[in-house]
Parts: C-alpha cells; sequence; structure tokens
C-alpha cells in the first residue's frame, strides 16, 4: 500500500444494500470518490436484476477511492464493521441474498493482511454474539452499476434507507 504523500488507494467493500454504504463512505473525510457496483461473480457486466436474481455469484459494493494522508484503510475498516452486521450470512436485515453478505475485497496483499488483522480485532471486540461471517478475498473486476444507483440516497435527499 501507499505512504502519507503517495497516490490515492482504493478498498471495495460488500455490506449489504450498496446505497446506504455509499452514503456513508462518501461523507467521510479523506475519501475522494464513491461508486456503486458488483464484484465477485461470473457473468461480466452484470444488471442490477441480474445480481439481485442470485445468479451470477456478484455481491452489492462500492468502491472506495480514498487519500491514505487523509484516512487509513484501517479506519475504513473500522467503518466498515460499524455500519452493517458481519455476523448475518447473505443478508442484511431485510435484504437476503448472497448478493448482500459481507465482504472486504483486497486490491493488495497488504490489504489482505490487514483486513485479517481488523476481522480478528473485531472478533474479540465483544460486540458481536455470533461468530463473524465476513468473506476477505482478493479484489477481481468492478462492475459499475446503472447510474440511478450512483449517489441513490443524495439524488433523493435521504440520508438512509433504513426503515
Amino acid at each position: 500500500m501507499k505512504r502519507k504523500g503517495d497516490e490515492m488507494e482504493k478498498t471495495t467493500l460488500g455490506a449489504g444494500c450498496f446505497w446506504h454504504v455509499e452514503e456513508l463512505f462518501r461523507k467521510t473525510q479523506g475519501v475522494v470518490s464513491t461508486q456503486v457496483g458488483y464484484m465477485g461473480g461470473a457473468k461480466e457486466n452484470p444488471t442490477y436484476q441480474e445480481v439481485c436474481s442470485h445468479t451470477t455469484g456478484h455481491a452489492e459494493v462500492v468502491e472506495v477511492t480514498f487519500d491514505p494522508s487523509r484516512v487509513s484503510y484501517d479506519d475504513l475498516l473500522q467503518l466498515f464493521w460499524e455500519c452493517h452486521d458481519p455476523t448475518q450470512f447473505n443478508r442484511q436485515g431485510p435484504d437476503v441474498g448472497s448478493n448482500y453478505r459481507s465482504v472486504i475485497f483486497c486490491h493488495s496483499v497488504e490489504q489482505a493482511e490487514r483486513a485479517r488483522a481488523s476481522l480478528e480485532r473485531e472478533e474479540m471486540s465483544g460486540r458481536h454474539n455470533r461468530s463473524i461471517v465476513t468473506e476477505i478475498v482478493a479484489a477481481g473486476v468492478f462492475w459499475r452499476a446503472e447510474e440511478y444507483h450512483q449517489k441513490y440516497l443524495e439524488k433523493r435527499g435521504q440520508t438512509s434507507c433504513h426503515i
């Protein structure tokens, strides 16, 4: 991973419905940009409908571009743990399916090591009554979601999609 003063970095995270997750990360100081999309499946250039059909294997994800001199990867991982329930397998709240799984897609060996260490700290934190089921895997191709999904909550003047 790059150090202070170097270029921007990326992390790609799945924590349920990507609308809420994007909004949280987009507002985080040091985050330069966010975009929602799909990763981790077999189909090239999947549509939202295909991903929601549970036939492509993709997760709904947020690709976060950040300035490591302003926000650390570890701080972003902490926000990831706090913004969803990492003990729910293939779901988040009422949203059910593998596309809503908890997953950290790593863009480097160092990110993978730090993600595993972060998961271990989260397991030891005592915040969860069940085991964490978050996957930590190498990043693959990011497929940008349709434009109407980008900054979805901001476009609608909402801050959350939770009821």
